[in-house]
């Protein structure tokens, strides 16, 4: 058994990190035989992931997520309302809440977004949609995706992209047609109807699973919000892109299988709108992460969104100024992410 030794980014063992020093102690209190440890995965927060090979030959799957940074509570409520929707989450064995320190079911290393390079997409996408059918039957009372929470992430493009990475300061006539913009995309987003939403729901947090298929992750942050985000989220996802005809051939399957029957050309502009609210967000989200937090590699997503936003923009005569103010800016989507999605 490992007693006191550290992973560091490439996977050799080092002496240096005392949490993951705790993180053994902890395990070998909670008297949990396990014969390796090992990186599994990190985020973009403060958690990170290790796998552990028990005694039996089984895995599991351990977090660590400092109490300072990072609250759990959240994650133990949503993950035990889940669980109870039948939607395959990770199963919590153990938690110690004052370490931060939580036992997890393994749902395996093979997120959506790897196995798509090579499986066929169609079962899977109808999976994933199944599972926001359940999510969406989930009646709680959550935090509201409110309009406070809207302004608060849609401010994150003209922050941190428009602002701290492109060096740009708009003038009062440009802000006034970013901010009507962003005026139509909350009021869009607060006419829906209300349900479960994950919030983060895409291919880096849908895991490939040998049965009941995917399992969920990452789902701490979920509101009550609008009934389209989760389905964009995953349908128009930040780090893979599909043609147009088949998302709505995907979003067609969703309604059919939605008890709220929604009607369907109000909910594919919905669908839309809510795109273009959550593109602009991670937009923002993956500037931050560059310049803030030392994550690079993020800003290789930001074409994929920008393409997104510009496809959306040519179909709704309400953000046509908004297309012309970017391309003023000199933001303009590449080509091939265009053809990508059209």
């Amino acid at each position: 058994m490992l007693e006191s030794d550290d992973y560091n980014k490439t996977g050799k063992l080092m002496n240096n990190d005392p949490r993951l020093q705790q993180l053994h102690a902890w395990l070998n209190q909670s008297g949990i035989q396990y014969l390796s440890l090992e990186p599994a995965s990190a985020d973009a927060s403060f958690r990170r992931y290790f796998r552990i090979r028990l005694n039996t030959g089984e895995t599991r799957v351990v977090m660590d997520a400092p109490p300072a940074q990072e609250d759990c509570k959240p994650y133990v409520a949503i993950d035990q309302l889940l669980e109870s929707a039948q939607v395959h989450v990770p199963h919590i064995y153990n938690w110690n809440e004052a370490q931060g320190f939580m036992l997890l079911s393994d749902l395996g290393n093979t997120p959506y977004l790897s196995a798509l390079e090579t499986a066929e997409p169609d079962p899977l996408y109808r999976q994933a949609i199944d599972a926001i059918v359940e999510m969406q039957t989930i009646q709680t009372s959550l935090p509201a995706y409110d309009e406070a929470l809207l302004q608060r992430e849609i401010h994150l493009f003209d922050e941190w992209y428009l602002g701290r990475h492109l060096q740009l300061s708009l003038s009062q006539s440009q802000q006034q047609t970013l901010f009507q913009v962003y005026e139509e995309l909350q009021h869009n987003a607060l006419a829906q109807p209300r349900c479960f939403v994950h919030r983060d729901y895409h291919s880096r947090n849908l895991m490939l699973c040998p049965d009941n298929n995917p399992g969920v992750i990452d789902f701490q942050d979920a509101v009550i919000g609008p009934v389209s985000y989760d389905l964009v989220s995953l349908l128009k996802d930040c780090y893979i892109a599909w043609p147009r005809h088949q998302t709505l051939t995907w979003l067609d399957y969703y309604l059919q299988h939605t008890p709220l029957s929604p009607e369907r050309d109000e909910f594919i502009q919905w669908f839309d709108l809510m795109g273009v609210q959550r593109h602009l967000k991670a937009t923002g989200i993956f500037a931050r992460l560059n310049h803030r937090d030392g994550k690079p590699a993020y800003l290789n997503d930001i074409p994929r969104n920008l393409a997104y936003i510009f496809d959306t923009c040519r179909r709704y005569h309400q953000l046509q100024a908004f297309a012309e103010l970017l391309v003023s800016l000199d933001i303009e989507p590449e080509p091939e992410r265009m053809r990508q999605i059209q």
